[in-house]
């Protein structure tokens, strides 16, 4: 294994055979004069991006690794996550592999890390000398802006100081990140980071974003929803926020009950087992969103199946007792129907979501946590 350099680059690859001979020609002429290095790739190709680095880092003075991934959890995110684990120096610059990140910045953000005493260095594209010229089009860039409007919206504390949380350009000292705490979803690694495992002290730089080498932007409207999910997922960190998002989702529900009921009793059946069954149609609406928005992170806990089936059990429970309880706050305690039943409804959802997050997604007692993802390291 290579010596641990000064700073150990990590670069997430996928497909990008034609961009890291580029790559690594610009890292020699601009770092290791400067300042000593190590370059981490971990890859998620399909193509021969392994091979033509294994080639090119032939003709590099500084260690070049190759981590290929069999499995891309997590993404590109996922993917700087590995690379951060096998990182051997104290500095751990992230940058992308296709050549709009100009690796001569590296020192710099370094040294400006090393001056501010930071343990984050963000090169950013708007703050001044900054640019985000390589963005191709106005659909790009309008993307971008709105994107990052809205992360800095919804975390103004965590991103206190970063005008760029959409970059994939920063350098981060590794005493400051635990990267077991990170569960990257998608390409906007920062991010994840800011947000989880925030170091106290964070300065920028400004960087001008360059033009693609070559091939095509990875950015999907696929890749767009991830990371719409990804902020969800971070919004609701904390139990208030997961509750809040838990009763926004039941309120949803009720589109697709009524709409079962109405047709159901179009159709010529019985009000009664028509709202039970369109009652499955909000469930399963419920379900289908609180899966992949809320605890998605935890849903590795159980088998589908299993999940499921408790959710169901919980959702239709709340009907049963609701009415229990109804009777119990005006015969008791001499309520009022209408104050009883916004009562009930609290207290029903409430106890709804309790028995959610404990029933369905917390992990049981017995189960293992996950070995890992596989990855294959080889030298280049």
């Amino acid at each position: 294994m290579p010596e641990p350099g000064a700073v150990t680059i990590v670069v997430p690859t996928f497909n990008e055979s034609a961009n890291v001979r580029e790559l690594l020609q610009q890292i020699t002429e601009s770092v290791p004069a400067r300042l000593p290095c190590e370059v981490v790739f971990v890859d998620d190709s399909t193509d021969d991006t392994p091979e033509v680095i294994h080639e090119a880092a032939k003709d590099c003075p500084f260690p070049v690794t190759v981590l290929h991934r069999e499995e891309p959890v997590g993404g590109l995110g996922g993917a700087v996550v590995e690379g951060m684990k096998a990182a051997g120096s104290d500095w751990i610059v992230v940058m992308d592999g296709d050549c709009q990140h100009p690796p001569s910045l590296v020192p710099e953000l370094v040294a400006t890390g090393e001056r501010a005493n930071a343990g984050l260095v963000v090169a950013s594209r708007y703050i001044k000398g900054g640019s985000r010229a390589g963005l191709a089009g106005g659909y790009r860039i309008a993307v971008s802006r709105g994107a990052t409007w809205l992360t800095k919206t919804l975390f103004p504390r965590k991103l206190y100081g970063i005008s760029d949380p959409m970059s994939g350009f920063f350098a981060i000292r590794r005493s400051a990140v635990t990267a077991e705490v990170l569960q990257p979803l998608g390409y906007k690694i920062l991010l994840e980071l800011a947000v989880r495992s925030r170091p106290r002290q964070v300065t920028e730089v400004p960087f001008v974003f360059q033009d693609r080498f070559a091939g095509e932007s990875k950015s999907t409207a696929q890749e767009g929803f991830r990371f719409l999910r990804h902020l969800v997922g971070l919004r609701t960190i904390s139990p208030v926020a997961r509750m809040v998002i838990f009763g926004l989702i039941g309120a949803t529900g009720f589109v697709p009950n009524l709409l079962g009921l109405y047709a159901l009793t179009a159709a010529g059946l019985h009000y009664v087992p028509a709202e039970i069954l369109a009652n499955q149609l909000g469930v399963a609406w419920n379900f289908l969103l609180i899966e992949h928005l809320l605890f998605r992170e935890r849903r590795k806990h159980r088998h589908w199946w299993d999940r499921v089936g408790r959710f169901a059990l919980l959702a239709n429970a709340d009907l049963v007792l609701r009415i229990p309880l109804i009777a119990l706050f005006v015969d008791r305690f001499g309520m009022g129907a209408l104050s009883a039943t916004a009562l009930a409804l609290v207290t029903t959802f409430v106890l709804r979501f309790v028995g959610t997050e404990a029933l369905v997604y917390l992990p049981r007692r017995s189960s293992k946590s996950a070995g890992g993802s596989r990855t294959a390291r080889r030298a280049a």
